[in-house]
């Protein structure tokens, strides 16, 4: 009789670390999600502030400097649940002006333009490798919370289910193209 108590005991013990570590994957993968999401909202708030300077330091023609103002300040502006339209719309933007290879000789070509223009390429190549890292650890989170262990033993707590941040971020091939 005490020897199956013991066994009990220890199957239960065992039992309750497995769920434990669990328990605490599935919090540091939530923690490293909320790490990848506050790295693509800098990078997201880089991207449309370094746009806000090209658009406004005078060196483009008045309608693509129109273009991409208003898109980067719709993006800053833009509420938690129209962000990735609004960051889309920036994205189309930035390829729309810099669809010729001209418009970035001509961004360079201005005083202080070389600069301004590795910024404004480093910025917009981070933002889909700041996405891909988010989504990368939703993608984990997602998998660990659906296995029936979690959901049934409760081990997800209260936290929210995890979502990604789709939006279009592909570069304009002649920024993306250019050295850091």
């Amino acid at each position: 009789m005490i020897e199956t108590l013991v066994w009990i005991a220890l199957a239960l013990g065992v039992i309750g670390v497995y769920l434990s570590w669990t328990a605490g994957r599935l919090d540091r993968l939530h923690s490293r999600m909320d790490a990848a999401r506050a790295a693509l909202d800098a990078q997201l708030v880089r991207r449309a502030s370094v746009v806000l300077e090209v658009a406004t330091s005078g060196v483009l023609d008045p309608a693509s400097s129109l273009v991409l103002y208003e898109a980067a300040h719709a993006a800053r502006q833009a509420e938690e649940d129209q962000r990735e339209v609004a960051e889309s719309e920036l994205s189309q933007a930035l390829r729309a002006v810099f669809a010729d290879a001209d418009q970035v000789d001509v961004l360079k070509a201005a005083p202080g333009g070389a600069e301004a223009t590795e910024e404004l390429a480093a910025a917009v190549r981070r933002v889909p490798m700041a996405r891909r890292f988010l989504n990368d650890s939703v993608r984990a989170a997602r998998a660990l919370r659906r296995h029936r262990k979690v959901r049934w033993f409760r081990l997800a707590g209260h936290a929210p289910f995890p979502l990604a941040f789709e939006m279009d971020d592909e570069p304009p091939v002649d920024l993306a193209d250019r050295p850091v």
